[in-house]
């Protein structure tokens, strides 16, 4: 599993750093989603593609 984000389709929601705070964070400035972990383990792909579904601005892609 491969996550990758879209900064600047990112509304700031935060919808992704609720899900998963260990594989998104937000930018200080403007509260755009930071990826923490390009390919994470087994353990966090279920809350990686729960953030991808949640994300209102459709700014996480799971590949």
């Amino acid at each position: 599993m491969k996550i990758s984000v879209d900064q600047t389709k990112c509304c700031g929601s935060g919808m992704c750093v609720l899900t998963d705070p260990d594989l998104f964070d937000q930018n200080d400035e403007d509260g755009t989603v930071v990826l923490l972990v390009e390919q994470p383990d087994a353990a966090h792909e279920a809350t990686a593609e729960e953030a991808a579904n949640l994300c209102p601005a459709g700014a996480i892609t799971i590949s």
